[in-house]
Order: structure tokens, then sequence, then C-alpha cells
């Protein structure tokens, strides 16, 4: 599987809107996307017209699997998954990338963005009922602990992101204790816990083709 080393700032202006790619990064006077809102490329300040259909529904996919810091692969996996169950298929997918463990512990502001806590959780600092999980796409469930438990690095990068994510409400599914390290899933995301606008609709008309 490859892996993407370029610029986060161009994956922004190719959708057009900040993804917080970068997390707290993201609202400084630095911003790329701030100083030039437009697609990248040669001739990216001079694209015009209306998107079709099949466009508007690629680039809907594709701000969501960035959001979320998926590949293609990654992402129509969980969409086959979210297809064969029981319910509306776009809020199941939606779902299953909410309880990704990385974007709990970005949601639960122990890291200012999902790569960073991809980074924490693969370096074996996450613990999940008592148990060391190293994989950032592991499923959180309802009830399930989280801690985070230092060794000899780590306790001051989280320190900071803390403090630099204080502003930050946790969504409602979720509860932390900063002070400890420590947090619960409370109860399944819902649709209305997704912070960022999407046509998860889109997603679906794009992969029913």
């Amino acid at each position: 599987m490859g892996k993407y080393i370029g610029s986060s700032c161009r994956l922004c202006r190719r959708e057009g809107e900040k993804l917080f790619l970068k997390g707290t990064r993201c609202t400084t006077h630095r911003c790329a996307f701030d100083r030039r809102a437009y697609a990248p490329g040669q001739h990216g300040s001079n694209r015009r017209g209306k998107l079709s259909n099949y466009g508007l529904q690629l680039r809907e996919k594709q701000k969501v699997k960035r959001i979320y810091g998926l590949y293609e692969e990654q992402f129509h996996n969980y969409f086959k998954k979210a297809a064969r169950i029981k319910g509306v298929t776009g809020e199941t997918l939606l779902q299953f990338l909410e309880r990704r463990l990385d974007n709990v512990i970005f949601q639960l502001g122990f890291c200012t963005s999902r790569k960073q806590a991809r980074q924490l959780v693969s370096h074996g600092f996450v613990y999940v009922n008592d148990h060391r999980v190293n994989i950032p796409s592991f499923l959180t469930k309802q009830n399930d602990e989280i801690l985070i438990q230092f060794k000899k690095k780590g306790k001051q990068n989280v320190d900071d992101n803390i403090k630099a994510t204080q502003g930050r409400a946790v969504p409602e599914w979720l509860e932390v204790d900063h002070t400890h390290y420590k947090a619960k899933v409370k109860r399944l995301p819902q649709r209305n816990d997704v912070a960022f606008p999407v046509n998860e609709q889109l997603i679906v008309e794009l992969y029913s083709r």
C-alpha cells in the first residue's frame, strides 16, 4: 500500500475547503488554503464550470476519505461492511469512521489531528479496557474505557495538545478526564455527532453505480 507524502494543504485546496488535516495549525495565518483558495496545479486558479453528478459524488467521497486519512481500499471496505448491515448505509459508514480509535483519540483532544492520533496509537501509548491497542483502525464500542499510558517520552506532547484543543468541544458520545488521561465511550456515535458538513448519500450513490 502506498503512502501519501505530499502537502496536506494541497488536499484541502483540491477539495475547495479546509479539512483541518494539520489540526490547530490550519487556523494560523500560515495556512496555504487561506492564501491560495483554489485548486492546486498550473491551471488551478483558472478552473471553472459546474461539476457533473459523478464529479460531485467523487469529490464528496474524496473529502471524507482524506479527513479520516484512509486509502481507497480501506474506505471501500468500510462501505461494503456498512452496506451489509441493516439500516441507512451512509449513516452506518460514518459511524464506522467515527468509531476508529485514531479518530476517538483526536476527538478527545489528546491530539490536534487524526494523523497525530494515528502515531500515538501506533507507538503503543493507548490502552482500551486495560489492553494495549496499537491499531489505529480498531473500532471502539459502547462502554469501552480508554487510557493513555506514557513511556519515557510523550507526556509533554499530549499535555501541549490538551492545552491547544481546550476550546474544542468533546462529542457527546464521549467523556474524558484530561487530568488522568482517561476517557470512556458512552454510546455509539449518531449522524448528528459528525462535526463537518458531509452528504453521505452522494458516497452511497457513487459506490452503487
